[in-house]
């Protein structure tokens, strides 16, 4: 497994763009293990067996979730700018920086911890999970890049079809952990998979909320 991840992060081996058919499985698995370790120290916080729980099947579902959501789009996308033979070595990319995101926020699992066992103020725990998944985001963009940087070699077109990539999933993964939330879990409220009102509009909340702080009601 250790070499799996080495040749992942390094993208050499079956993970190197046009090495051949794409390793689907390891991908997912290296995914979702990746994500329910580090969302289950991320529920741990107000230590609650249930939060973990949930916690661990959420932050891959989120991913899942939001990558369902995106590919049609992102199918379309390439078709129309001409790199639908390409789409397999586009989709290795997308899948191996999601995968990426996953190992280094497993490798930050045990910080995570450190944290939680360092305060007990819930706003620095979010503090820290939010930095957590930045360095984890940054990672996964690294390792979109490098799939990238070959990709546009053939067609520069493909540079498009990146930054349409990741416009599009910033968009949907919003609204898609909006509605998962909570991850963490406040201490004050009941444990529960969805929040009250998780269905709202992510979008539509913030505009309120930045509404109300200009007009001095926030």
């Amino acid at each position: 497994m250790l070499s799996e991840v080495d040749a992942l992060l390094r993208g050499t081996g079956r993970f190197r763009t046009g090495s051949g058919q794409v390793p689907w499985a390891m991908l997912g698995l290296l995914l979702f293990a990746g994500g329910m370790a580090y969302g289950g120290c991320m529920g741990s916080f107000a230590g609650r067996p249930l939060q973990v729980i949930y916690s661990a099947v959420k932050v891959p579902l989120l991913v899942c979730v939001t990558t369902a959501i995106c590919i049609p789009s992102f199918f379309v996308i390439n078709s129309l700018l001409g790199l639908r033979a390409d789409f397999a070595d586009a989709c290795r990319g997308v899948f191996s920086s999601q995968a990426t995101m996953a190992v280094t926020l497993f490798a930050q699992a045990p910080l995570v911890l450190f944290a939680y066992f360092s305060t007990d103020g819930y706003r620095f725990a979010v503090l820290v999970n939010g930095a957590y998944f930045a360095i984890a985001t940054a990672a996964a963009q690294i390792t979109l890049n490098r799939h990238y940087s070959v990709l546009m070699t053939r067609n520069p077109s493909h540079g498009i079809a990146r930054t349409a990539w990741v416009v599009l999933y910033v968009f949907v993964a919003i609204q898609c952990a909006w509605v998962m939330r909570p991850y963490i879990g406040d201490p004050s409220l009941e444990v529960r998979f969805f929040r009250e009102n998780a269905w709202s509009n992510a979008y539509v909340r913030v505009a309120e909320t930045l509404w109300a702080f200009l007009s001095g009601r926030g």
